[in-house]
């Protein structure tokens, strides 16, 4: 499977084959964003699912020169994500939502186990690491976890590169220096 940054060109996102490959593409980049953030394999898929729904949805409003697809996808992914965490905080909708979730079998419920208990280290290693500020967090999990350019992070956050160097600068020395315990474990979780 190619990495993120072999892509050869923009994909053809509005036929159905063209999604089909870009889904199989990044569909386990986007499972492993997915799952280091939550612990609930049920809610994984549907995260999963909601993300790549919306990334069919605004397929037209792709452009290939802002950036690469992949990039393109994770700033989905954390707007899908954090459009979650809002809805968490009205129960009503979140309610409504917990009503209309399909049932995922045992094989299905047993791999997503499997990749979250994988990604236990990281979430223990993201409690520690609570402390630096979301845009801190946001641009350091994007180029460690998962493998982001400075470019490609700039994209799918809004902001410039310089701002993206600053904001992991800060993150890294927060955390300490890249020989650290600290350092070696986010890459080990990775």
């Amino acid at each position: 499977m190619l990495s993120p940054r072999h892509e050869t060109g923009p994909p053809a996102l509005t036929t159905p084959e063209g999604f089909g490959a870009f889904y199989e593409e990044h569909i386990d980049a986007v499972l492993g964003f997915v799952t280091r953030r939550v612990a609930d394999p049920h809610l994984a898929a549907d995260l999963t699912a909601d993300i790549f729904l919306a990334a069919m949805g605004s397929a037209r409003g792709y452009r290939a020169d802002r950036g690469a697809p992949v990039a393109w996808l994770f700033g989905i992914a954390r707007n899908v994500l954090s459009g979650h965490a809002r809805g968490l905080a009205r129960e009503s909708g979140a309610l409504a939502r917990l009503s209309g979730r399909r049932l995922l079998d045992d094989e299905d419920v047993a791999a997503l186990e499997e990749r979250i208990d994988a990604q236990r280290a990281f979430r223990e290693l993201a409690e520690r690491h609570a402390a630096l500020s979301e845009p801190l967090r946001a641009a350091l999990d994007l180029v460690v976890l998962d493998q982001l350019t400075p470019a490609e992070v700039a994209q799918a956050l809004g902001v410039t590169q310089a701002t993206v160097r600053v904001r992991l600068h800060r993150a890294r020395r927060a955390l300490g220096a890249p020989g650290s315990t600290t350092a070696r474990q986010m890459e080990a979780a990775r």
